[in-house]
């Protein structure tokens, strides 16, 4: 545990001003609660939530942190085989420091873990992510259009379906943009040679073979179904609406989690998310600010008992 929270201060994750905006946003939030509903009010009814309910939930919810493990093997292949625990704490703990630590400093934890544990480039694993989460929100988009159908059923979601899983063949396309890139900086000026390093970059990390991309983006939608379901269980007790109104709630939520603007632990910027979603649709705010911020708590909950026990699962370091 001290090695990782060295590693943490190594990669610059404890710099002030962050976590300066995030205590603020959580003593904004914890204030709010307070005068508004009252801390009591609103936990009252995690007394009325059917212990099976909250298995479930968890049990889903870790089981979206087991396919995020399988989908960074399938994104590296034959890089990472035969050490899927190694992998599986990598993907937790990494999954852990998003949650918990502000202005999104947690993605730095994919990278440092990366090279610690299986020996690859701080900066390619970088990339790496960044295709990652285009595919995250490949599939939230998805999401969103189910949720307009289900609220205005029309074939027309069905062709917007069509159009936006067409997208998913660029992926395998961009990789051809690196050796343009390379070669479009050659002979002009440093600045600009340096930005097309970097798009030269990123773009070779793009999945390349339709094979991959479209195994890659069945196991994100699998494991991003499991975590809505999970979490559309716990806010559906706290805000008894319509299915498509807490859907929307909970990618509300889960966007606050993607997106660079996110406060310690996710404090403010996930409760705000998911309000801003569930409002406009109905939602009183008063209850959608209580059933965010129990989601929230279901969250935290899950992500602690998740990263202590990935912490128990032995790994061979490569580099320190």
């Amino acid at each position: 545990m001290t090695s990782v929270w060295m590693g943490l201060r190594k990669l610059g994750l404890g710099r002030r001003r962050d976590w300066l905006v995030g205590g603020v946003l959580l003593t904004v939030v914890v204030g709010l609660v307070e005068t508004t509903l009252g801390w009591s009010a609103v936990l009252e009814p995690w007394e009325t939530l059917p212990p099976l309910v909250l298995i479930d939930a968890f049990l889903l919810t870790a089981a979206s942190y087991l396919l995020r493990a399988v989908r960074v093997r399938v994104y590296f292949q034959t890089a990472l085989s035969g050490r899927f625990p190694a992998l599986l704490r990598l993907s937790v703990l990494h999954n852990t420091a998003n949650n918990l630590l502000p202005m999104r400093a947690g993605e730095l934890v994919f990278p440092w873990l990366m090279r610690r544990y299986f020996g690859h480039g701080f900066w390619a694993a970088g990339a790496s992510l960044i295709w990652i989460r285009l595919l995250d929100l490949h599939f939230l988009g998805m999401i969103g259009v189910v949720v307009l159908w289900m609220r205005a059923p029309s074939p027309w979601w069905g062709v917007l379906v069509l159009g936006w899983l067409g997208v998913l063949p660029l992926f395998g396309r961009i990789g051809r943009l690196e050796c343009k890139a390379r070669d479009e900086g050659v002979g002009h000026g440093q600045r600009l040679r340096r930005l097309l390093a970097i798009v030269s970059a990123v773009a070779a990390a793009a999945p390349q073979e339709p094979t991959r991309v479209l195994w890659l983006y069945l196991w994100t939608a699998l494991s991003w179904s499991l975590k809505f379901v999970g979490f559309a269980l716990i806010l559906g007790h706290f805000v008894p609406v319509a299915l498509w109104q807490v859907v929307l709630g909970v990618m509300g939520a889960e966007l606050s989690t993607v997106l660079p603007f996110h406060g310690i632990a996710g404090s403010g910027s996930f409760e705000l998310a998911a309000v801003t979603a569930m409002v406009p649709l109905g939602v009183a705010p008063a209850e959608a600010l209580a059933g965010a911020v129990n989601l929230h708590l279901f969250l935290l909950g899950t992500t602690l008992v998740l990263g202590a026990t990935a912490l128990l699962i032995p790994v061979r370091r490569q580099h320190g």
